[in-house]
């Protein structure tokens, strides 16, 4: 998951979110402001839930690092996408499956998930905003590693979407990443200074990794349909509707390129 990613640290490709389907009024209390303005991006934060308000100023006010990925072109059309990018259980199955790294993500809630990207990250991660262009992401979790001792931290994560049309003529959209992240363990927030850049090498690391995840996901749908197509219905299938719109979705990306077969398909 869109560790955003794996974060989402794989975004899950890690990656993430679901619909939220609840009235959305601007943010208040005055101490808890969010500035819209993120790394040369603007993002409706006026439209976040206030609940939210104080939990996201903290880590984006106080942060440990802030980083910034993309733009990065992913080659798949707007809406398989979001669809995917909606999904992290299935996403990162298919990301299992196709062995293209060992992805793990539960629905936890509404809007709610657990992930982890099989090499240290795991969390929680919640879907604050979204709509056709934007998500915003609340990340709860921990990183075991090599360079760094067992962390624990919080993230604010935001998502900026762009449809476009790549340079063979293919819809694709580009996506941008920003980062913030605030370590919960007052002992390395305090050695910050020596650990900051570690930690903010990590995360873009981790960040970088699951975006380029869902982009070699995104290439492997466009010329190996037949193989993800296959992935997702061998013992055991995936859910039947997730593999019809996977079924229809890799027709339509073939289509120039050789067609799925009606049957099973062959890796």
């Amino acid at each position: 998951m869109t560790f955003l990613g794996a974060m989402q640290g794989r975004l899950w490709a890690i990656l993430l979110g679901g619909a939220v389907g609840l009235w959305i009024v601007p943010v208040q209390a005055e101490s808890c402001v969010l500035s819209s303005y993120h790394a040369g991006l603007t993002f409706p934060v006026s439209k976040v839930e206030p609940r939210w308000a104080c939990s996201l100023h903290a880590i984006v006010d106080g942060y440990t690092t802030a980083n910034k990925v993309g733009p990065v072109v992913i080659p798949l059309p707007e809406q398989v996408y979001l669809y995917l990018l909606d999904r992290p259980p299935i996403t990162a199955a298919l990301i299992n499956r196709l062995e293209l790294g060992p992805y793990k993500a539960e629905e936890r809630g509404a809007a709610r998930f657990w992930g982890d990207d099989g090499e240290g990250a795991s969390g929680i991660v919640e879907l604050v905003y979204q709509d056709r262009t934007n998500r915003i992401y609340f990340l709860d979790g921990s990183y075991e590693g090599t360079l760094l001792p067992p962390v624990k931290g919080k993230a604010v994560v935001f998502v900026r979407m762009n449809p476009m049309t790549d340079g063979q003529g293919k819809d694709a959209v580009e996506t941008t990443l920003v980062a913030y992240t605030k370590l919960d363990s007052r002992l390395l927030a305090g050695l910050v200074s020596l650990i900051r850049p570690l930690v903010g090498n990590t995360v873009t690391r981790k960040l970088t990794q699951g975006v380029n995840i869902v982009n070699r996901l995104g290439q492997e749908m466009r010329q190996h349909p037949d193989r993800v197509l296959f992935e997702a219905i061998d013992p055991p299938s995936l859910p039947d509707d997730e593999v019809a719109f996977l079924r229809h979705t890799l027709e339509r990306l073939s289509h120039g390129n050789g067609s799925i077969h009606s049957g099973t398909a062959a890796p």
